[in-house]
């Protein structure tokens, strides 16, 4: 089953919604714990679901059970923690919230985990398919957008 994951940073909206729909993404997932601000540009919640639907005929879900705690984000990010740290807080957090049993392995099929990372490298969404991959035995291909 294909996932794609996407960040929307460092990116323009015509590379974002072109990489989308050339990978013929019929859902967007956002994994982002909060979706709604300023500076989210072209990626706001207000504005992304009809930009998804226009542009790339494909539909929106938000599910913050997919992103890490405010607590968890600001040790990584404000205070400069250890990707370490994070990733086995977080890969905690997701055993914790027993995510894979909250969500059906085929709703990912060709869905594409979005939040605000440009790379995927040091990212939660990498981090969300390869629990459930674990979970799920490998089900999800996960090609990076």
């Amino acid at each position: 089953m294909n996932v794609m994951t996407i960040g929307f940073t460092k990116t323009s909206a015509e590379n974002f919604f072109g990489r989308i729909k050339a990978a013929g993404v019929k859902k967007v997932i956002d994994v982002r714990l909060h979706n709604s601000s300023q500076l989210a540009g072209f990626a706001k919640a207000d504005d992304l679901p009809f930009f998804l639907r226009e542009l790339c005929g494909a539909d929106y879900a938000h599910e913050p059970l997919l992103a890490p705690t405010e607590e968890i984000m600001t040790s990584f990010k404000k205070l400069k923690g250890d990707w370490t740290v994070f990733r086995e807080s977080f890969l905690r957090l997701m055993a914790e919230r027993k995510i894979e049993s909250q969500f059906r392995a085929e709703a990912f099929g060709d869905a594409c985990l979005l939040c605000s990372e440009d790379k995927p490298h040091h990212c939660h969404r990498t981090l969300v398919c390869e629990y459930l991959n674990g979970k799920w035995g490998g089900r999800l291909a996960v090609k990076h957008l």
